[in-house]
């Protein structure tokens, strides 16, 4: 039986030389992959106490509401500026170069729930930061935060100290 990272594509020197991308598409096409992923992500949040699952566009999309179905709980998109209909808040994060911005919903997260944030990857952790204000201003907590992978070169975590990070996959470089 192959494991779940035999699954993850590497293709090197994409977007620019010297990067080594960890592609999930290849996960996601297949059916065995796709249900291990999201079976292991989801195994993360055994025994947490959570009321919502958070999860930024797309790949957070993907594997968040999957996981929120199966566990019975609301799933509060989170979107680039200007993507989402009705009141919003937002908050800016820094890019390699630049800046982005994000929003959700004001009405997405109720003061006191419970809050699970699900991505498919954590790099730099700089849209995680960002979607950890927006919670938190609303009066969310953050209870865990879980990633399919981890490229723990970057230190992402580094962001997001004091909050309780897992990834089912961990890879050592960039």
């Amino acid at each position: 039986m192959k494991k779940l990272e035999d699954y993850v594509r590497s293709i090197p020197d994409y977007p620019e030389k010297g990067i080594l991308f960890r592609d999930i598409t290849s996960v996601l096409q297949d059916k065995d992959s796709l249900r291990m992923s999201i079976d292991q992500m989801q195994s993360l949040l055994d025994g947490v106490d959570i009321d919502v699952i958070v999860g930024p566009e797309s790949r957070g999309f993907i594997f968040g509401v999957p996981i929120a179905y199966n566990l019975n709980k609301a799933f509060v998109p989170v979107r680039k500026k200007g993507k989402l209909p009705c009141e919003t808040i937002e908050t800016e994060y820094a890019l390699e170069y630049g800046t982005a911005a994000i929003e959700m919903h004001k009405d997405g997260i109720k003061p006191g729930q419970k809050v699970a944030i699900v991505d498919d990857l954590i790099a730099t952790g700089g849209t995680i930061e960002a979607i950890t204000k927006l919670v938190e201003s609303l009066g969310g907590e953050v209870v865990k935060i879980i990633f399919l992978i981890e490229l723990k070169g970057l230190h992402g975590r580094d962001k997001l100290k004091g909050y309780d990070v897992d990834a089912v996959i961990r890879y050592e470089g960039k």
